[in-house]
């Protein structure tokens, strides 16, 4: 279920969001079912986008990196989440070694580490923080950006365990998406990995995830009768791209070409007047690098050095060869005047809250994950229950309800996928 929050729209409630509140008991009883089957992963952030005639998700993280960006009103289903997602993976756990992402420079981050280490502590665990970087040979105190202090140990291995001194957890919890590859010293562990490595981007890919939303969509989608589509983003991929050699680049725009003209059908037989547009991103990697916006196919053939140079690599510099093509969804949420999306976090099937990702300059068409956005936490309203069923139809809880179920949908999703390409069950099934 999902907490009563406020949201950036106050227009009528939409038709979409009122067929999933009509429906509300129908999809709490299909979630239960569904999370009987399946095991959520212990945490993770899902980018949405409202349209008005649909609502879709674009991006979800397995290593969330906002937690400090959450309302403080969220610390106590924080905690409640994180105690049941611990029992399941390690059910007489008491010591949680945190491992977060190397960039130690990134003060607004070590805050997500803080807020992060100070729920599972709330959740009754004795956590320290590991770090594997490079640099962090000694014990080192790091400050955030708002004057909180955390304390980084280096890791060692003793065997195939992770340890610092005096200190031996039952789990890990890795806040570290491993883009830059999967280091020596965190394969063949014996303790528990949370999330498993097969969940960084050293493996993960985007167009896996989406595979796996497109059925969990196709499922869902009869049992309250409404068009997949409407809760679904079109996507195709395309590998073999050298954007600096202008290898694949007609390939490319060809795909974006078909793409555009699917999206353009589904637009007529919905009366959207918008223009659609694709937007093309690595199909592995995080912090909104290797995007970009696109209208038409000349605008792939048409890109210039600076924009060959951005598509081209992402973080820790590895270099673009395969991207996914998703089907833009326009936001047309704002907050004072900027454009805004909400993220949605969950600790195990748990929603525990959110917060809107705003961006002054960007359009309702482009990604707002760049620099210049800042976040605006998501409140409660009164009283906190899920949802208000005697209230209006668009009552600010009511429509925050349909954000909930559609990042579930994402957590299944992401669920299934990490089962689907968990190396160990691979191996089982060869």
């Amino acid at each position: 279920m999902v907490p009563h929050l406020t949201t950036a729209l106050t227009g009528p409630l939409l038709t979409l969001e009122k067929r999933l509140l009509d429906n509300m008991p129908r999809i709490e009883h299909w979630f239960r079912s569904q999370w009987q089957e399946y095991g959520a992963p212990f945490y993770a952030s899902v980018d949405l986008r409202n349209a008005g005639f649909k609502l879709a998700p674009v991006d979800t993280n397995l290593f969330p990196g906002g937690f400090n960006n959450l309302n403080p009103d969220f610390l106590p289903l924080c905690i409640q989440a994180a105690m049941v997602a611990v029992e399941k993976i390690c059910p007489d756990a008491r010591r949680l070694l945190l491992i977060p992402e190397n960039h130690t420079r990134n003060t607004f981050y070590l805050r997500n580490v803080h807020a992060l280490t100070h729920i599972l502590r709330q959740a009754g665990l004795e956590v320290r923080i590991g770090s594997i970087a490079p640099e962090i040979t000694a014990p080192t105190f790091l400050e955030t950006h708002d004057g909180h202090s955390i304390l980084l140990e280096p890791v060692r291995r003793k065997a195939n365990r992770l340890e610092l001194d005096n200190f031996d957890s039952c789990a890990i919890l890795l806040n570290n998406d491993l883009s830059g590859g999967i280091p020596d010293i965190l394969q063949g562990l014996e303790q528990s990995l949370i999330p498993p490595l097969h969940a960084g981007w050293a493996t993960r890919r985007k167009s896996n995830h989406f595979t796996a939303y497109d059925r969990v969509v196709e499922e869902f989608a009869p049992l309250i009768d409404i068009d997949p589509w409407l809760l679904n983003p079109y996507f195709d991929t395309c590998g073999g791209l050298d954007f600096h050699a202008r290898l694949g680049e007609e390939q490319l725009a060809e795909k974006v070409d078909s793409l555009l003209a699917k999206i353009r059908r589904k637009y007529a037989e919905y009366g959207v007047k918008q223009e659609p547009f694709v937007i093309v991103k690595a199909d592995a990697g995080t912090y909104g690098m290797g995007i970009m916006t696109v209208k038409s196919a000349d605008d792939v053939r048409d890109l210039n050095r600076k924009q060959r140079n951005k598509m081209s690599v992402v973080k820790e510099g590895l270099k673009v060869s395969e991207v996914i093509l998703q089907e833009g969804v326009y936001t047309f949420e704002h907050l004072k005047d900027a454009v805004a999306e909400p993220v949605i976090y969950m600790m195990d099937h748990f929603v525990v809250g959110g917060f809107y990702r705003v961006h002054t300059s960007r359009g309702a068409d482009e990604n707002l994950n760049a620099p210049g956005m800042h976040f605006e936490p998501l409140t409660f309203e009164t009283p906190c229950s899920t949802p208000d069923c005697a209230g209006a139809p668009d009552a600010a809880p009511n429509r925050f309800y349909a954000y909930g179920v559609v990042a579930r949908l994402a957590l299944l999703a992401a669920t299934i996928e990490l089962q689907e390409t968990d190396p160990d069950l691979l191996d089982e099934r060869t």
